[in-house]
């Protein structure tokens, strides 16, 4: 697993995280995108992100990778991308404080990716880190997926899951912040 801090955790200061998704969640499904002119925003994503930012809790995307692993682009495109991403967020009023991204695949063509790595979910790897990284409020934290692996990672990691479909980010977020 590699990853990209963006801004430093501050050493004591404990706060709840919300894990994102990367394709799917904060952008639209791209098989295998790894350059900025792939990336279509969900609609919502920079407001999302946004309020979890004014109300403290940390943003960390998770997201498997494989196109690394299967020869398609480098690790060092995807942490181009997401610090352009990142950039655009900036940009829109919003912040990312990490990106995790897992490179494996059981049947990846580069031998040095192919593995059932305990960072590609549903394995909870990304999730385990980041919190170890942060001091984090593991009660208040959630990881917002769109498929059943995403959710399967946070149950793992002891985190509630949130399934989004589509539609709007921030009206997603704000419904599953009233939740009990």
């Amino acid at each position: 697993m590699t990853v990209t801090v963006t801004r430093p955790p501050a050493a004591d200061a404990m706060a709840p995280m919300a894990f994102f998704d990367r394709d799917g969640v904060l952008n639209e499904e791209v098989d295998y995108a790894f350059r900025i002119d792939q990336i279509v925003w969900v609609e919502g994503a920079f407001a999302a992100v946004r309020r979890l930012n004014r109300l403290g809790y940390r943003v960390v995307v998770v997201t498997n990778q494989s196109g690394v692993g299967r020869g398609y682009y480098t690790e060092d495109d995807v942490r181009s991308l997401h610090g352009q991403m990142n950039r655009i967020m900036l940009e829109n009023g919003a912040r990312i404080d990490a990106f995790y991204f897992s490179p494996h695949h059981p049947e990846a063509a580069l031998a040095a990716y192919r593995a059932d790595h305990e960072d590609r979910k549903p394995r909870p790897g990304m999730l385990l880190k980041a919190m170890r990284d942060f001091p984090t409020e593991r009660e208040r934290s959630f990881l917002v997926g769109d498929r059943d692996t995403d959710i399967q990672a946070a149950a793992a990691a002891g985190v509630r899951g949130f399934l989004f479909e589509g539609g709007n980010l921030d009206a997603f977020i704000a419904g599953q912040l009233e939740r009990p």
